[in-house]
């Protein structure tokens, strides 16, 4: 009796010549869906210090609210007094329930609940104007607010 070798199926090889092409497409694709949102800070930011610190968890659920002394480009129109920064715009504490619902519907429905509200108070600003957005917010519904503070020694 003869025996019968089977040869083994190899798989062919495949093609890699068309590799950098896909990586260079999805890395296009990435690039135009990406969204990177910076924001101007115009007004100044020398925040307090503290020495027990939170890092928050989600940004992404984080809508920041600034206030302090415009920056010299616009303290010259604006005057030294401080003022509220939302998004990219100067605004007044009348402005902070519109700015919280176009926040709330930037936001997925099941995400609301959770948005936290970030307060970057200059340490020179006066708490009469911190109390006055404080209570904006709690108009607004609101309830989940955070004040921004760098650490004890950062500076």
């Amino acid at each position: 009796m003869s025996r019968f070798r089977k040869k083994g199926k190899e798989n062919p090889r495949i093609s890699t010549a068309s590799l950098p092409d896909v990586i260079f497409i999805l890395l296009f694709f990435f690039m135009v869906v990406t969204v990177l949102r910076e924001v101007t800070i115009k007004v100044e930011q020398r925040l307090p210090e503290a020495t027990e610190l939170t890092k928050l968890e989600k940004k992404s659920l984080v809508s920041t609210i600034y206030m302090g002394k415009p920056v010299p480009p616009y303290d010259q129109k604006l005057g030294s007094a401080p003022r509220i920064q939302l998004n990219d715009a100067f605004a007044s504490v009348d402005d902070i329930p519109a700015f919280v619902e176009s926040e709330r519907n930037s936001t997925p429905e099941g995400m609301r609940a959770a948005m936290t509200f970030s307060l970057m108070v200059d340490r020179e600003t006066k708490m009469g104007l911190v109390s006055d957005v404080k209570q904006e917010l709690r108009k607004s519904d609101a309830l989940k607010i955070n004040y921004a503070a760098a650490m004890k020694g950062d500076e």
